[in-house]
């Protein structure tokens, strides 16, 4: 019995196995006719029998072939491919293609039509030209003719060449296995002047069939002068559409800069010991930084201790956070500047506060913003153009151009992912180049500091990609080394918009000379005693003319030079005298550390304090095929296929 019952599962299991092989999907044969002429343009038919079983075949099979070819030189080059026909079982069959990297897909078959299983026979016809390779002394047709992409093993391969007339080869190498295999389970021979190729072992997937015919120096037509043309331009047109968008882009932004960037003819300056105009420290700060600095919380801090010290509020403990707080003043005839009012409108009536805290987060956010733009709707476009219409051609245009260039581009998907890393590099660049233009704001002549500045990114940006591209070309083969100059081009598009969107802006003649005066009164609040004291005409410190000064200090970020200014008057003054000191508009913790610390301390994390309690926002290869290189896999050709 027990032996008996052995016997049935051995025979079960023989059947089971019996059926899997059947029933596997398989190429069945692989028979390829190729008609090479004497201008090497070859006519290619594959008949290729599959055994489908509904599996990975079910509406049909594709076919992937490579549209480049690797040169005497060892580039990468185009090849001209055109399908002339699909047929199944003996009648035209539906196809369509999509790209893939480095080639074309090609479907036979539809959407709407299954196939029958068991064997199938699709033929495939299409032309090619650009496969002969011209050495020194031989011409050569390296040829994959399978390819070795296949996911289907091959039973039998097969391929006939016939050549042009009275050219017969000198030699023949083939090649089986998987790419860069350089198996010989392969035949060839010559029969009236025709090549067999022809496999003496099955092709597992992804194992292909190679040859290498070396046919007499002269026995191909090298390409005429118009087609070498041809080829050159498309060989090269990622150069053309690249650097010439970069080019584009560089002398519309630089025509754009010559009319409306350019800062009119600078103001003197001159020390002063008061606003220009008598306007407000959040305008100080606005007109400084071409727009607000700090999200414009350092204009919100300053105006409050500027209220304050005219007496509308107090400041209380600024040390958890900040409370603001209205006294009895009544605003009487004194008109408020923008800003100051939208400010005492959210602190509120007589006793009145606004705590700026992180419980407090989003009414702080709702102040903040209704302060900014109180400010922004009476002076925009007065003090500066930030000519954002040119800015917006810019991109646009550049934007064009990057198009172009991955869709009419010869550019490996690979290579257009590995584009992050210049853009990641101009990014970088260029914000670190805006920080140091704006150092170089308040120098002596602006046009040469903007040229300075141009010639820093350029210098830092070439050398930070040719350290980059040597990198990838070093550590990656992803991309041709020919690609690599694209990396260059793109990058520099990308640096161009984010170098001139800090560089197009421009003042207004009312902005320069308003920019002139608020210089002037950032040299007086940082100038040594002894050379203020040599000014003529300067008030004489005191503590209320210090306190005037204060919340413009605070905008422009000079609140400690000014605060040890005073402390040291303080100092010659009378003994204790800086101790004595108390400001009446702050109550809380002034007496730990040196005056210049507590004062100009307390000053400056006004902004970031504020800045805290906003919640934040919600995650969002060139040898021959004789020399010893050759493989499978190798030469022109190739690809592989599939089911679908």
């Amino acid at each position: 019995m027990v032996r008996r019952f052995f016997g049935i599962c051995f025979a079960l299991l023989m059947v089971l196995t019996a059926k899997v092989a059947i029933s596997a999907e398989f190429i069945a044969s692989f028979d390829s006719a190729i008609q090479l002429e004497k201008s090497g343009a070859m006519t290619v038919t594959e008949t290729i029998t599959v055994n489908a079983e509904g599996d990975r075949i079910r509406r049909g099979i594709f076919r992937d072939f490579p549209l480049t070819f690797v040169d005497v030189s060892g580039r990468r080059r185009s090849v001209d491919f055109s399908v002339v026909s699909v047929k199944r079982d003996g009648s035209d069959e539906p196809w369509h293609t999509e790209s893939i990297s480095g080639g074309v897909r090609i479907y036979a078959g539809s959407d709407d039509v299954t196939v029958s299983t068991g064997r199938h026979q699709y033929v495939f016809t299409y032309k090619t030209n650009r496969q002969i390779r011209y050495f020194d002394d031989h011409d050569e047709l390296y040829w994959n003719i399978t390819g070795n992409g296949w996911i289907f093993p091959i039973r039998s391969a097969v391929a006939t060449v016939t050549f042009p007339k009275g050219v017969v080869p000198e030699d023949v190498v083939v090649f089986t296995g998987p790419v860069g295999g350089t198996g010989k389970n392969a035949r060839s021979s010559v029969d009236n002047g025709r090549l067999i190729v022809a496999t003496t072992a099955p092709l597992g997937a992804q194992e292909g069939l190679t040859f290498a015919a070396k046919l007499p120096k002269g026995a191909i037509d090298p390409p005429s002068a118009d087609q070498q043309s041809s080829w050159w331009f498309s060989d090269n047109r990622d150069y053309f559409i690249g650097f010439g968008g970069l080019i584009l882009v560089f002398l519309y932004y630089t025509r754009s800069w010559l009319k409306v960037g350019r800062d009119p003819a600078r103001e003197i300056v001159v020390p002063r010991w008061d606003p220009p105009s008598g306007i407000s420290p959040a305008l100080v700060n606005y007109i400084d930084n071409r727009g607000f600095s700090g999200q414009g919380w350092t204009a919100l801090s300053a105006t409050a201790l500027d209220l304050a010290v005219r007496g509308y509020v107090r400041l209380d403990d600024l040390k958890d956070s900040i409370i603001i707080r209205r006294t009895e003043k009544p605003l009487g005839k004194e008109k408020l500047q923008a800003g100051e009012a939208e400010l005492l409108k959210a602190i509120g009536g007589s006793g009145d506060t606004l705590i700026i805290d992180k419980a407090n987060g989003e009414k702080v956010k709702s102040v903040g913003q209704s302060f900014r733009s109180s400010i922004e709707r009476e002076h925009r476009g007065k003090y500066y153009n930030s000519n954002a219409g040119y800015i917006t051609v810019g991109v646009i245009l550049s934007a064009v151009a990057l198009v172009a260039l991955f869709v009419f581009g010869s550019l490996e998907p690979d290579t257009i992912a590995l584009m992050i890393i210049p853009i990641s590099i101009s990014v970088f660049l260029s914000v670190f180049v805006a920080g140091f233009a704006k150092t170089l704001h308040r120098g002596r002549s602006l046009v040469s500091k903007i040229f300075a500045v141009i010639a820093i990114a350029v210098a830092a940006f070439v050398g930070l990609s040719i350290l980059s591209s040597l990198v990838l070309v070093l550590a990656s083969s992803m991309i041709e080394f020919h690609e690599t100059p694209m990396l260059f081009a793109v990058g520099g598009i990308v640096l161009l918009n984010i170098l001139y969107f800090f560089i197009m802006g421009a003042p207004t003649p009312l902005g320069a000379k308003m920019t002139a005066g608020v210089d002037g009164l950032r040299q007086y609040l940082t100038l040594a005693e002894k050379d203020r004291m040599n000014m003529a005409g300067a008030p004489q410190m005191s503590p209320q003319h210090f306190e005037t000064l204060l919340p413009y200090a605070v905008a422009l970020g000079v609140e400690k030079p000014w605060s040890r200014t005073f402390e040291t008057w303080l100092a010659a003054a009378s003994a204790g005298a800086a101790a004595a000191y108390s400001p009446g508009w702050y109550s809380g913790d002034f007496n730990s550390g040196s005056f210049s610390d507590r004062i100009g301390g307390f000053s400056s994390s006004m902004a970031s304090t504020i800045a805290s309690t906003i919640p934040s926002p919600p995650p969002s290869s060139s040898s021959s095929g004789f020399s010893g290189g050759g493989s499978s896999g190798g030469g022109g050709g190739g690809g592989g296929g599939g089911g679908w």
